[in-house]
């Protein structure tokens, strides 16, 4: 392990802040997130060894830090550090604000952030004195002055001669370089009327980090076919790569899609009222603007090169779920700005019958609390031992209170369905065009199941049914779904007619 010793250092760089003690520091972080839920692993997000901290777009998300601290100001101008600040602040959204004297004013700010380093300490110190310890059998240690720091070191010796080194084990520095700070660092020229200590609050943005929600779901079947039971737990994941660490920290989590400009703006969040604390509070939601707002009621501590998860809700018991089973062919597909007249239909090689667990997010079902977007995974208890199996998982969206949640599970093993064109015909001169179509589903199950079949009418938007053999209705525009029972060890077919004009 390489060690690099600085024999002094300049008073003026490495001097502590004029800050008070550490218990008079107050932190508060406001989490923003545009992160896909569950969609990279938190170890994406870790810098690898001997890399710095991650850009701001590593991490899809920023936060919005307040700090208030004591700080010593002289009567006049004050030049003032401010240390441990993230390493992916946004340097433009910095404000600093005296609550002692509001009439205080910020003249000048500087953001430091060339920090210190091997390759920056050798870069500083070409043609310079350093002590070099031999690693190895070599040992012992070589002083003189580097000339070169490319593909090893290279130094000139008060005799003039050259020695090249490859391995070593420590590098010893006289002094700390100008220009090199050991953390990111604000320096403001402040201007005060009052000397003295000052209570001052400071904001900024900072990327690299970012939240999500994850939802456990452990269905049970109910009475019914094909109707059940979840019991649904969610918890919060925040990830700090920012730089900083935020200890003690107030704690807020913004749920929506917040628009930013390429050039981020600042964002004042202190008309935002501040809640009672508990010692063991969790999560207070909020209506914030267009948005939702979610609220820690205690303090926690959110370290640098970090993932926390923290429980987002209650556990909501027994909520009603809906088992489905649905075949889309063609799902999705539109033909264009024009007729598609093509004899071909859409793929029919698709035979998979999907597998979805719905159910209703209102409080009649036991939940009806907005729901931030997140991953939701569901398990199902196996009687045989009682032990828990993983049965799938997907991604929702922001879900508002009173909509419905709707899981994909995976896809049937004994349940298919097959897709054919039985006839088409078209006149081009006439401007019509009838198709008719065969969907079959087969069931391998000793029980009796009921498909959703979904059919897109992809070839124009101005269709009418001319027949069907099973009740269906009108999804939308382009779309129109079937309910088909399928007996045990059975199959059902849905054959329909449709014309086209334009």
């Amino acid at each position: 392990m390489l060690k690099i010793l600085l024999l002094s250092a300049s008073a003026a760089l490495l001097a502590p802040c004029a800050w008070s003690a550490a218990p008079t520091e107050d932190t508060a972080l406001t989490i923003y997130s545009s992160a896909r839920p569950g969609g990279v692993p938190a170890e994406y997000y870790r810098p690898q060894p001997g890399q710095g901290a991650p850009s701001a777009s590593g991490v899809p998300g920023y936060a919005m830090v307040r700090q208030e601290r004591n700080v010593q100001l002289s009567a006049g101008r004050t030049q003032l550090q401010f240390t441990d600040v993230a390493a992916l602040i946004d340097p433009t959204t910095v404000t600093f604000t005296s609550l002692t004297e509001p009439d205080a004013r910020v003249l000048e700010q500087n953001f430091q952030f060339d920090l210190v380093s091997t390759d920056k300490l050798l870069l500083k110190y070409i043609d310079k004195p350093v002590t070099v310890e031999r690693s190895g059998t070599a040992g012992g240690n070589v002083t003189g002055t580097l000339i070169s720091s490319a593909d090893g070191l290279v130094l000139r010796g008060t005799d003039g001669s050259i020695t090249a080194l490859r391995d070593y084990s420590a590098l010893r520095f006289p002094d700390l370089p100008g220009g090199l700070i050991s953390r990111p660092t604000l320096q403001w020229d402040i201007a005060a009327t009052r000397g003295g200590e000052h209570r001052a609050r400071v904001t900024y943005q900072t990327g690299g980090v970012t939240w999500w929600a994850d939802y456990n779901l452990l269905y049970q079947d109910g009475k019914d076919p094909g109707s059940g039971f979840v019991d649904l737990s969610s918890w919060v994941s925040i990830i700090n790569q920012s730089g900083a660490s935020y200890p003690d920290a107030k704690l807020k989590l913004i749920a929506g899609d917040v628009h930013r400009t390429p050039v981020p703006q600042r964002v004042v969040m202190d008309r935002i009222q501040t809640m009672a604390a508990k010692a063991d509070a969790g999560f207070e939601e909020q209506a914030f603007d267009e948005f939702h707002l979610y609220t820690l009621g205690r303090r926690t501590s959110l370290p640098n090169n970090s993932t926390k998860q923290i429980e987002l809700f209650d556990q909501a018991r027994r909520v009603p779920a809906q088992r489905l089973l649905v075949f889309a062919a063609n799902p999705g597909f539109f033909g264009g700005p024009v007729p598609y007249e093509g004899r071909d239909s859409q793929p029919t090689g698709n035979t998979k019958v999907n597998t979805y667990l719905q159910l209703r997010n209102d409080k009649a079902s036991g939940l009806g609390v907005p729901l931030p977007a997140g991953r939701v995974r569901v398990s199902r208890l196996d009687p045989a031992d009682n032990s828990l199996e993983f049965i799938g998982e997907d991604v929702i969206d922001h879900t508002p209170r009173d909509e419905r949640v709707r899981v994909r599970l995976g896809s049937a093993f004994d349940v298919v369905g097959e897709r054919k064109q039985l006839n088409f015909s078209s006149d081009s001169k006439a401007r019509w065009m009838e198709e008719e179509i065969e969907v079959e589903l087969r069931n391998h199950k000793d029980q009796a199941v009921e498909v959703q079949v979904r059919e897109t009418l992809f070839r124009w938007n101005n269709w009418k049914i001319l027949s069907s053999s099973q009740p269906y209705t009108k999804e939308d525009a382009n779309t129109i779904a079937a309910a088909v029972k399928v007996a045990a060890n059975g199959s059902a077919t849905l054959r329909y007619r449709v014309r086209y004009t334009w």
